[in-house]
Protein backbone atom coordinates (compact mmCIF):
# COMPACT_ATOMS: atom_id res chain seq x y z
CA UNK A 1 0.00 0.00 0.00
CA UNK A 2 2.91 2.50 1.17
CA UNK A 3 4.34 2.22 -2.45
CA UNK A 4 1.20 2.29 -4.01
CA UNK A 5 0.81 5.76 -2.62
CA UNK A 6 4.41 6.71 -3.33
CA UNK A 7 3.89 6.03 -6.65
CA UNK A 8 0.40 7.92 -7.29
CA UNK A 9 2.29 10.69 -5.21
CA UNK A 10 5.00 10.57 -7.64
CA UNK A 11 2.81 10.48 -10.80
CA UNK A 12 0.70 13.62 -9.91
CA UNK A 13 3.83 15.29 -8.76
CA UNK A 14 4.84 14.77 -12.67
CA UNK A 15 1.94 15.80 -13.94
CA UNK A 16 1.86 18.71 -11.91
CA UNK A 17 5.47 20.02 -13.10
CA UNK A 18 4.45 19.02 -16.77
CA UNK A 19 1.08 21.31 -16.56
CA UNK A 20 3.47 24.21 -14.81
CA UNK A 21 5.47 23.98 -18.09
CA UNK A 22 2.92 23.70 -20.60
CA UNK A 23 1.06 26.87 -18.46
CA UNK A 24 4.09 28.99 -17.65
CA UNK A 25 4.47 32.25 -20.02
CA UNK A 26 7.19 32.50 -22.42
CA UNK A 27 8.40 36.26 -21.74
CA UNK A 28 6.69 37.90 -24.89
CA UNK A 29 3.47 36.25 -23.16
CA UNK A 30 3.92 37.76 -19.89
CA UNK A 31 5.11 40.99 -21.37
CA UNK A 32 1.74 41.02 -23.72
CA UNK A 33 -0.01 40.35 -20.82
CA UNK A 34 1.58 43.33 -18.68
CA UNK A 35 0.73 45.31 -21.65
CA UNK A 36 -2.59 44.93 -22.19
CA UNK A 37 -3.34 45.73 -18.62
CA UNK A 38 -0.90 49.12 -18.66
CA UNK A 39 -2.56 49.93 -21.78
CA UNK A 40 -6.07 49.37 -20.34
CA UNK A 41 -5.30 51.68 -17.79
CA UNK A 42 -4.33 54.38 -20.49
CA UNK A 43 -7.35 53.52 -22.88
CA UNK A 44 -9.51 54.76 -19.36
CA UNK A 45 -8.03 57.85 -19.37
CA UNK A 46 -6.25 57.34 -15.90
CA UNK A 47 -2.83 58.69 -17.06
CA UNK A 48 -1.25 58.94 -13.59
CA UNK A 49 -2.47 55.54 -12.60
CA UNK A 50 -0.49 54.06 -15.73
CA UNK A 51 2.79 55.92 -14.28
CA UNK A 52 2.12 54.24 -11.32
CA UNK A 53 2.32 50.88 -12.90
CA UNK A 54 4.90 51.45 -14.77
CA UNK A 55 8.92 50.36 -14.53
CA UNK A 56 11.22 52.44 -12.42
CA UNK A 57 13.23 52.83 -15.50
CA UNK A 58 10.55 54.50 -16.72
CA UNK A 59 9.70 56.50 -13.99
CA UNK A 60 13.27 57.79 -13.79
CA UNK A 61 13.13 58.90 -17.03
CA UNK A 62 9.92 61.44 -16.58
CA UNK A 63 7.51 62.69 -13.95
CA UNK A 64 4.45 61.57 -13.03
CA UNK A 65 2.99 65.16 -14.20
CA UNK A 66 4.98 65.12 -17.11
CA UNK A 67 3.25 61.81 -18.27
CA UNK A 68 0.07 63.53 -17.43
CA UNK A 69 0.63 66.06 -19.29
CA UNK A 70 2.10 64.38 -22.35
CA UNK A 71 -0.28 62.35 -22.93
CA UNK A 72 -3.41 64.68 -22.06
CA UNK A 73 -1.68 66.35 -25.48
CA UNK A 74 -1.04 63.54 -27.29
CA UNK A 75 -3.21 60.69 -26.64
CA UNK A 76 -6.26 62.63 -25.92
CA UNK A 77 -7.27 64.13 -29.12
CA UNK A 78 -7.19 60.80 -30.41
CA UNK A 79 -9.88 59.59 -28.92
CA UNK A 80 -11.41 56.46 -27.73
CA UNK A 81 -9.96 53.04 -28.36
CA UNK A 82 -11.57 51.30 -31.73
CA UNK A 83 -9.43 48.41 -32.38
CA UNK A 84 -5.70 47.12 -31.65
CA UNK A 85 -3.93 43.98 -32.71
CA UNK A 86 -0.89 42.79 -31.88
CA UNK A 87 2.08 42.37 -35.10
CA UNK A 88 5.61 41.96 -33.50
CA UNK A 89 6.13 40.29 -30.20
CA UNK A 90 10.32 39.71 -29.65
CA UNK A 91 11.82 39.32 -27.08
CA UNK A 92 15.86 41.18 -26.64
CA UNK A 93 18.22 42.18 -24.07
CA UNK A 94 19.38 45.42 -25.27
CA UNK A 95 16.43 48.32 -26.54
CA UNK A 96 18.50 49.43 -29.79
CA UNK A 97 19.20 53.16 -29.79
CA UNK A 98 18.00 53.52 -26.36
CA UNK A 99 19.89 54.38 -22.94
CA UNK A 100 18.75 51.40 -21.37
CA UNK A 101 20.47 49.03 -19.48
CA UNK A 102 20.87 45.28 -20.05
CA UNK A 103 17.97 43.52 -18.98
CA UNK A 104 14.78 41.52 -20.21
CA UNK A 105 12.76 43.82 -22.49
CA UNK A 106 9.88 42.72 -25.31
CA UNK A 107 9.18 44.76 -28.08
CA UNK A 108 5.60 44.84 -29.07
CA UNK A 109 4.19 46.84 -31.89
CA UNK A 110 0.08 46.92 -32.04
CA UNK A 111 -2.21 48.20 -35.44
CA UNK A 112 -4.69 50.48 -33.34
CA UNK A 113 -7.21 52.73 -34.66
CA UNK A 114 -8.89 55.38 -32.66
CA UNK A 115 -12.16 57.22 -32.97
CA UNK A 116 -10.47 60.44 -34.12
CA UNK A 117 -6.95 58.87 -35.68
CA UNK A 118 -7.07 55.26 -37.60
CA UNK A 119 -4.11 53.85 -38.46
CA UNK A 120 -2.29 54.45 -35.39
CA UNK A 121 1.35 52.21 -34.51
CA UNK A 122 1.89 52.02 -30.92
CA UNK A 123 5.18 50.58 -29.57
CA UNK A 124 5.07 49.35 -26.36
CA UNK A 125 8.16 48.06 -24.58
CA UNK A 126 7.68 46.11 -21.37
CA UNK A 127 10.50 45.20 -19.05
CA UNK A 128 11.23 42.38 -16.24
CA UNK A 129 11.42 44.71 -12.88
CA UNK A 130 14.07 43.58 -10.69
CA UNK A 131 11.40 42.27 -8.65
CA UNK A 132 10.57 39.89 -11.41
CA UNK A 133 7.47 41.61 -12.49
CA UNK A 134 6.94 42.91 -16.24
CA UNK A 135 6.42 46.48 -16.35
CA UNK A 136 6.24 49.04 -19.18
CA UNK A 137 9.07 50.48 -19.34
CA UNK A 138 8.39 52.83 -23.05
CA UNK A 139 5.79 53.54 -24.67
CA UNK A 140 5.15 55.65 -28.35
CA UNK A 141 2.49 56.29 -30.65
CA UNK A 142 2.84 57.01 -34.40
Amino acid sequence: MKRRTLALGASILILAAAGGLRAADSPEKAAETAASAWLATVDSGQYGESWDGAAALFKAAVSRGQWVAALDQVRKPLGKLVSRKLIVAKFMTEVPNANAPKGEYVFLQYETSFANAPGKTETVTPMKDPDGVWRVSGYFIK
